[in-house]
């Protein structure tokens, strides 16, 4: 299946569209700042997730989704910044959190998955090539 087939990939990707489209709002003297590192953030999430598919190992492939979870914790604590500094209301902010909950939730079942893999590569049978 190609990553872009993957629930989780999908739904981080939605993640992104509407943190940009609430992004917008923010004061333009943020574009440099808050802005710009939550949408970097942001943009990470799906990104690393199709770097980790693209691995040849599960283990490597664990690796970029610990990064893709990373963020997502990341994102979560700019949103309660921007949300302390007044740029999203309280009924935008929970729409965020709670997607971005839902793709933590979409990542863990991944990666438990892909440690499962994992697992089983580590137990098979070492062949020695003479």
């Amino acid at each position: 299946m190609e990553y872009t087939e993957l629930k989780v990939w999908k739904e981080t990707r939605l993640l992104v569209n509407n943190l940009y489209d609430v992004t917008k709002k923010f004061p333009k003297d943020e574009m440099y700042g808050l802005t710009s590192q939550m949408r970097r953030c942001a943009v990470s999430i799906p990104s690393n997730i199709a770097e980790g598919c693209g691995r040849k190992t599960s283990k490597e492939s664990i690796h970029f989704f610990y990064i893709s979870r990373g963020s997502l914790y990341e994102l979560e604590t700019q949103s309660y910044l921007a949300l302390d500094q007044d740029y999203i209301q309280t009924n935008e902010h929970r729409a965020l959190l709670d997607q971005i909950i839902s793709c933590k939730k979409l990542l863990n079942g991944f990666i438990n998955y892909y440690q499962t893999l994992n697992k089983n590569e580590n137990n098979q049978p070492k062949t020695i090539n003479k």
